[in-house]
């Protein structure tokens, strides 16, 4: 690869190397259903032009926002705002499309060659550059005066096919590499997904009443276990207002159950108590101006992940306001749903080592009865594909995908015997430590691709 210390290599600015640099519409058309691509940021990537989620816009508006920018193939995109720095080369045969603010359009001069202007812009040095001069607020953006003004390096273009060339064989092999990778961590998920489902099925461990049968014993059944939980909440009841049974589960699509399961709702292997099962306050109830930067913690939807709760970004409101909010509380060990999402379901359990928080718009919380229903099983339970499919069936919206709640409440638990829940949970968490085992070496590796990729161009632009 040739050196770019070398004295035929020149300094130029980004704006004197292209013929044309501009960015796409700062107020998109109105998104229609059917017309002609407006793509964004979320389309360039893996240094290509992705058309699977884009606006729709009319051919009117179409036609005055490509006149604009005139993309043609050969032509460099470059994201310019939110996440700064990806490139493609508008491959020929390329269907017609416009842009969003977030790209930029650089049509290189004869000297340039496309591809070596995308390697050199996705390089350290101007990364670096990108990222110290980005503004705004919300999303922070690279303006076309400053974009104009970035340094790059311009060789003969005959240097320039030579390093395009190393650099393709380096990155060959490497991209091979990373679909490896990506492939084990596409298959672990799936392999995930089968656990959840073997667990829910009764087919992970023996079940409760096999084994009974070969020990010759009795064991209480799933169905006698949610009667006793049952009347333990009459009993409670007892001497409050008229006692209202919780809602009975919609199991008329689902499979049969083993032997000894039976099918309940989140309301009814809920504590019982007042908003057991519950979502976040709406409307004015909790407001951006409650938030500050101590006192209990809010729980976002953000927050809840596939089995696993996270989010360092935490905002707080103070006791007192907490104290208001106290329906919509969360303690360690409380089952946390989304209610919006794409789509929505995603589950985890509020872990032990955080303190009491609240819930805001679009979480559910379900605090499970502890007499006989173990919190990890049913994190489990709604994680797999047996409930997330009823959740899908009742998730409403066309802007934004909702779970109603009440729908929430009667959808089909799957409730084992409890000493097989144990079981279950054992294996489960037996498999899934295995799994994130496999998982954090695909992701390391995939982070060494990534350095190694970023040194590679730096040896290349070694002055860029």
């Amino acid at each position: 690869m040739s050196d770019a210390s070398s004295p035929v290599w020149e300094l130029r600015s980004l704006r004197e190397v292209v013929t044309k640099l501009v960015d796409g519409s700062h107020n998109p058309p109105p998104k229609q259903d059917t017309g002609l691509p407006m793509l964004s940021a979320r389309n360039i990537d893996g240094g290509q032009v992705l058309f699977d989620d884009y606006r729709l816009i009319s051919e009117s508006a179409f036609a005055t926002e490509h006149a604009r920018t005139r993309i043609a193939p050969g032509d460099v995109l470059l994201t310019i705002v939110g996440t700064i720095g990806r490139t493609a080369v508008v491959p020929d045969g390329s269907r017609p499309f416009s842009l969003q603010r977030s790209v930029a359009v650089l049509t290189p001069s004869a000297n340039l060659l496309p591809k070596f202007l995308c390697y050199q812009l996705e390089s350290p040095a101007i990364q670096r550059h990108f990222e110290a001069n980005a503004r705004g607020t919300a999303q922070k953006g690279v303006y076309l005066k400053t974009l104009g003004q970035t340094p790059v390096v311009l060789p003969p273009v005959d240097v320039q096919r030579e390093i395009v060339a190393e650099l393709e064989k380096q990155f060959s092999r490497l991209d091979e590499a990373v679909a490896n990778l990506q492939r084990v961590k596409a298959n672990l998920k799936r392999y995930k997904a089968s656990v959840l489902k073997a667990a829910v099925e009764g087919r992970l461990v023996e079940t409760e009443a096999t084994l009974a049968r070969r020990e010759g014993r009795t064991y209480e059944t799933g169905e006698q276990l949610l009667q006793r939980i049952l009347e333990e909440r009459r009993v409670k009841w007892a001497g409050k207002r008229k006692y209202r049974e919780p809602v009975t589960p919609e199991t008329e699509a689902l499979s049969e159950l083993p032997e000894g399961w039976v099918w309940a709702s989140p309301e009814q292997v809920s504590a019982g108590e007042p908003y057991s099962l519950a979502i976040g306050p709406f409307g004015s109830s909790l407001k951006v101006s409650d938030y500050k930067t101590e006192g209990v913690p809010l729980v976002f939807v953000r927050n809840i992940r596939s089995v696993s709760f996270g989010g360092e970004n935490t905002v707080y409101v103070t006791t007192d306001k907490a104290a208001e909010l106290s329906a919509h509380a969360v303690v360690a060990g409380d089952i946390l749903v989304t209610k919006m999402g794409d789509p929505p379901g995603d589950v985890c359990r509020y872990p032990a080592n955080r303190p009491p928080a609240v819930i805001t718009a679009d979480c559910i919380k379900l605090r499970l009865t502890s007499l006989g229903v173990d919190p990890s099983f049913m994190e489990y339970a709604i994680a797999s594909r047996l409930v997330q499919d009823q959740i899908l069936g009742i998730t409403k919206g066309v802007a934004q995908l909702k779970v109603n709640l009440a729908n929430f409440s009667s959808i089909a638990l799957p409730l084992p015997p409890y000493a097989e829940q144990a079981r279950i949970v054992a294996e489960v968490d037996r498999r899934l430590s295995i799994i994130r085992e496999f998982k954090a070496e695909v992701d390391t590796n995939l982070q060494r691709a990534q350095v190694l990729r970023q040194a590679t161009l730096q040896r290349a632009f070694v002055n860029g």
